[in-house]
């Protein structure tokens, strides 16, 4: 059984970073059938291919900030005991020095449970 960490990792990376990755990727080829959607897509497949990547990158450098920024302030909330989140009982910030820091490298969140892997400049 993986570790609350991991499992915590794996969730966040499955229902947040994920979705969003794949969300713009979607947008910037225009598969999405809703409405609300179409003058965006349209705008956005209009831009150079060298600016939808910039588009990409930006959104995947959004997502990671927010969910670095979340977990920082999470970790925070914990050690105060103002925010516990428990995973099988255990609380992940407890056997962190930094769920922040849990992201990055090449056995960060990222590289490990991400469909998308560490962020890259391309």
């Amino acid at each position: 059984m993986d570790e609350p960490l991991d499992l915590l990792g794996r969730f966040i990376m499955k229902h947040l970073r994920d979705p969003g990755i794949h969300h713009v990727e979607h947008l910037l080829v225009a598969k999405w059938k809703a409405p609300a959607l179409r003058d965006l897509q349209q705008e956005l497949r209009s831009l150079s291919p060298e600016q939808r990547t910039l588009v990409r990158r930006a959104v995947v450098s959004s997502l990671d900030a927010a969910i670095h920024d979340f977990l920082f302030a999470l970790q925070e909330a914990s050690e105060n005991g103002a925010v516990r989140i428990l995973v099988d009982g255990n609380d992940p910030a407890r056997e962190s020095d930094g769920l922040h820091g849990e992201l990055f490298s090449e056995d960060g969140w990222c590289a490990r449970f991400s469909e998308y892997g560490e962020p890259t400049d391309d």
